[in-house]
């Protein structure tokens, strides 16, 4: 080894001194290598015991004979071409490193400042975090040494965050996607609960009214259908889904009851949030569509008094006579503690209970004397609430009392019911047809229609039902006072299914008697169970009443589809 050194000395003075040709990056790295390697190591390998002087010249010697036989020039026996060349790449690798090193450390300097300004940063597994901070510490000792034992490279940390940049970013869309999404429940039970119309065009601020969401859905409905093969390709799973949404947009937007046959005034709609509070107050929340109705009936949102209760007994302020209340607020109070207390005594579950629910009507017209008059006779009918404004105005020596009509007059501004009654139109009509059970006569279908006189009425009471269910403005079922015009629109509609078959609810129900292709008679299908048709016909010996006939029955020409 001694005479390898002289012999190099002698032949090139220049490089007696190794160390000076090589970068100082490498050989302060050389010297603290040296320092950290234990001596038991180098004992077990050089068998002998050197100082950590002889152990750094021994290793600078190793790295000057390496990077001599890399470069093919030749030091004694040894070949030594192109050091400088092999020295400065190691010092750009060293400085690579150590460039890595440092963003490392500004990384995690960064995570620490975020944590410490309470923002949500990209946070670490606390392994790889421990070992990121090891790096800092250990980077001014020996640079290169500390990308050896890491165990953590830079291209990792870079992968894994920026995993976890995308995973934060999906987290913050979906939170944005359901805040957007509880956002849009809480208007739409807003405007349910307002009255205010179903949908808004964004930018436009124009309304759809109900019979315009039946009338668009329809529509839909019929262009998934000439699609014939797609559907039967899976399409209708989609047409299941899309009817679904529309139900519940739609279903929100009936709950409003904004747009029935009537539309609330800008004055009853201005009381909403009063409505609210006291619907809240007695228990009632949900009936505030309801309350509505009736404001819009008594007053129509205008005076001191809108909901014309200051006889009720709940009046303890003002004198209990017509229109004595002054305050409108303490009126809606006094109205929707009266209406609630109407609620209960007629049992009614929810605002889809029709029957009750025009019973707790009429009950806040009468008084709630009517409601239990009303239980023992079956519940609310039209005939018995005539009968009991009758029997009143006799014992009280009066000309009238109350408003006989007020469950249809309230109903105007409705059209509660199911999900998807006025949606649909067929558990709507049906529950119209079933609140004129008893009417005899048929005045006010007739003269509904328009005529002057007393015509046969079983067609126009089927047309004012389909009017009070919004679907002669749909477009679903025409205005028609003779069997005759409704059978030729139906089948010209190809709406039209022939006698003998099975009907559903809803379905207009028309009969030939002499059997001459000509209809005498029409109803409206109330159900179809065990083998036989039960209607609702006006004109049945002059009033509305319920019959049922056999699905097969020869007299039954047909039935009209309203969907």
């Amino acid at each position: 080894m001694r005479d390898i050194k002289e012999r190099v000395r002698d032949k090139n003075p220049k490089i007696r001194n190794p160390a000076t040709r090589l970068p100082k990056e490498l050989v302060r790295s050389a010297v603290l290598e040296a320092k950290e390697k234990p001596r038991e190591l180098h004992e077990k390998s050089s068998g002998q015991s050197d100082s950590l002087i002889q152990y750094g010249t021994e290793k600078i010697e190793s790295v000057q004979y390496r990077a001599a036989s890399v470069a093919g020039r030749t030091i004694g026996k040894t070949t030594y071409r192109g050091g400088k060349k092999l020295a400065g790449v190691t010092y750009r690798k060293i400085k690579e490193r150590k460039n890595r090193q440092e963003e490392a450390k500004a990384a995690e300097e960064a995570m620490e400042q975020g944590a410490e300004t309470g923002k949500k940063l990209i946070k670490l597994k606390p392994e790889q975090a421990a070992l990121a901070k090891e790096n800092g510490k250990r980077q001014v000792k020996a640079a290169p040494r500390v990308v050896k034992v890491s165990g953590l490279s830079q291209e990792k940390i870079k992968t894994q965050a920026s995993m976890q940049k995308q995973q934060m970013e999906k987290s913050l869309q979906a939170m944005q996607k359901a805040r957007a999404a509880q956002m849009a429940r809480k208007s739409a039970q807003a405007s349910a609960e307002s009255g205010k119309a179903v949908l808004q065009v964004t930018g436009k601020g124009s309304k759809l009214s109900v019979q315009g969401i039946t009338a668009a859905i329809q529509k839909g409905v019929v262009a998934l259908e000439k699609m014939g093969k797609w559907i039967a390709a899976g399409g209708s799973a989609f047409l299941l889904v899309f009817i679904l949404i529309v139900g519940i947009i739609a279903g929100a937007a009936f709950s409003s009851n904004s747009e029935s046959s009537e539309s609330l005034s800008e004055e009853v709609l201005a009381y909403t949030s009063v409505i609210q509070q006291y619907a809240s107050q007695y228990g009632i929340p949900e009936y505030v569509s309801a309350i509505q109705a009736i404001m819009m009936q008594e007053s129509g949102g205008r005076g001191t008094d809108p909901m014309q209760c200051s006889e009720s007994p709940y009046n303890t302020r003002f004198p209990h006579t017509p229109g004595s209340i002054t305050d409108p607020d303490y009126s809606i109070e006094v109205g929707v503690q009266t209406f609630a207390d109407c609620i209960r005594q007629a049992g009614c579950s929810s605002p889809q209970d029709l029957d009750k629910l025009k019973l707790a009507w009429q009950g806040y017209n009468y008084g709630n004397g009517y409601i239990g008059w009303a239980l023992q006779r079956g519940g609310y009918t039209e005939a018995n609430a005539l009968q009991f404004s009758q029997e009143q105005a006799a014992s009280h020596g009066w000309s009238s009392y109350g408003d006989p009509q007020y469950v249809p007059h309230v109903m105007r501004y409705y059209s509660g019911g199911s999900l998807f009654a006025g949606l649909f139109g067929n558990q709507q009509i049906v529950s119209v047809a079933m609140g004129q059970l008893g009417n005899s006569g048929g005045q006010k279908f007739w003269s509904w229609y328009g005529f002057d006189s007393r015509v046969e009425w079983c067609a126009c009471f089927v047309s004012w039902c389909a009017d009070q269910s919004g679907l002669i403005a749909s477009g679903n079922v025409p205005k028609f006072s003779l069997c005759s015009d409704g059978v030729s629109w139906f089948q010209g509609k190809n709406k039209w299914q022939s006698g003998g078959t099975t009907p559903t609810a809803g379905m207009i129900i028309f009969f030939d008697w002499d059997h001459d292709g000509t209809s005498d008679h029409v109803g409206i299908v109330e159900k179809c169970e065990g083998g036989r048709v039960y209607t609702i016909e006006g004109n049945s010996s002059d009033q509305v009443r319920q019959r049922n006939y056999a699905v097969d029955y020869s007299s039954i020409m047909g039935y009209g589809v309203i969907n």
